[in-house]
């Protein structure tokens, strides 16, 4: 039984599902969750994309603790919550790699070919590397 999951979460509705889901598991496994947010850096030079990310990260990390109590009142003792920042797929492997995490809940949101094409798919990213359970909430 998974023992530490891994849960993507953007605010979605299908991230409040993975959410959800995850602390359902963690609840009865007697597990913890991670909740990783993925900033995603867009334009600029470093000096100004660091100032961002610094501004963003703790507005984000205050907003997503926010949204998180009120999917789920056992936030605080269940949950390890990081904003990062780079492509989300390739941040929720690195998190695999950095922690003793055994187990990711991911929510997939349905695109078209052309969407999937200009934003990518983090789900199918993740699929795709992980060497972990893998579990796509819709």
């Amino acid at each position: 039984m998974p023992k530490y999951s891994l849960v993507g979460y953007d605010s979605s509705e299908t991230s409040q599902r993975a959410f959800r889901f995850a602390m359902e598991l963690a609840r009865a496994c007697k597990g913890r969750v991670r909740v990783v947010s993925v900033l995603q850096v867009t334009q600029g030079g470093a000096d100004a994309c660091a100032l961002m990310m610094t501004d963003s990260a703790t507005e984000r990390s205050r907003e997503t603790l926010q949204e998180l109590h009120a999917l789920d009142p056992d936030t605080d003792a269940l949950v390890d919550l990081e904003i990062t920042h780079g492509s989300p797929g390739d941040a929720l492997l690195n998190q695999v790699r950095q922690h003793p995490i055994d187990h990711i809940v991911i929510g997939h949101t349905e695109r078209g070919a052309l969407g999937r094409w200009l934003l990518g798919s983090v789900s199918g990213d993740v699929l795709a590397g992980a060497h972990v359970p893998v579990t796509v909430v819709r």
